[in-house]
């Protein structure tokens, strides 16, 4: 992910549009970091708001932030009115100037998180150690990510990962990023059959959209099997740590 980056996104806006509709999916992932999530709160890569709505409703104040302007003006369009939004910025976390470009956010927020954004950055720990710049002192960072390198496949090509992570490979992301980790959880199990099989064996360059659509119908079980299965695997790996 480039400090000058295509201000369009086509490949990641059709994916976030597609995953728009699948609204049991988004409350399951925003029920999942919530808990973890109290005071100021700030949205690393907020996209089109797919998750962001859930915190707005719940009456959180959070600012909303991505890369793309593009994104910023989506995302103003949706919620520039909400009463407890903070505002809408567009964030570099990875920018040459970091401290100077945002210094009046630096400190600033209680909980900060990122859900599916550190991949698409080659400078991970960079990454991680300028977002925790942004907590205040006992503030919180939740970062989900995809998980098994061995599922790199066609989508993670079109999307711009740089790589894919376990438990293991992002807790050493966390340690070298000085960030010490209260949790971690695998998530979404059953959907690495989907992603293999579209992605690896198919080859598809984007999901589906009757195939998330479907996936959607039956998250209440998804949801079930990843309890019963005590979070062992998952297609996305979530970790909650606070900075040192």
């Amino acid at each position: 992910m480039s400090n000058t980056p295509k201000d369009i996104d086509q490949v990641g806006q059709e994916t976030l549009d597609v995953i728009s509709g699948a609204d049991k999916f988004n409350r399951w992932m925003h029920e999942t970091i919530a808990p973890h999530c109290s005071g100021r709160i700030l949205e690393i890569g907020s996209g089109i708001g797919n998750i962001s709505k859930y915190f707005i409703e719940r009456g959180d104040s959070i600012m909303l932030t991505d890369l793309r302007k593009s994104y910023c003006d989506q995302l103003q369009d949706s919620f520039g009115k909400s009463k407890n939004l903070i505002g809408i910025e567009q964030i570099d976390l990875v920018a040459e100037n970091f401290d100077a470009q945002y210094k009046d956010l630096l400190g600033t927020f209680d909980t900060v998180f990122a859900l599916n954004v550190i991949e698409h950055i080659e400078d991970d720990r960079l990454a991680l150690v300028n977002a925790t710049k942004l907590l205040s002192s006992n503030g919180k960072i939740i970062i989900l990510v995809p998980a098994y390198q061995s599922l790199y496949n066609q989508f993670d090509v079109e999307l711009e990962h740089f790589r894919r992570y376990t438990k293991k490979t992002i807790a050493t992301a966390f340690d070298n990023a000085a960030i010490d980790i209260e949790r971690q959880q695998y998530f979404n199990a059953v959907g690495i059959l989907g992603w293999f099989v579209t992605g690896k064996i198919l080859r598809k360059k984007q999901i589906p959209g009757g195939q998330m659509n479907l996936y959607n119908t039956f998250v209440p079980v998804i949801k079930l099997i990843d309890k019963l299965i005590l979070e062992t695997v998952g297609l996305s790996v979530i970790t909650v740590g606070h900075k040192r």
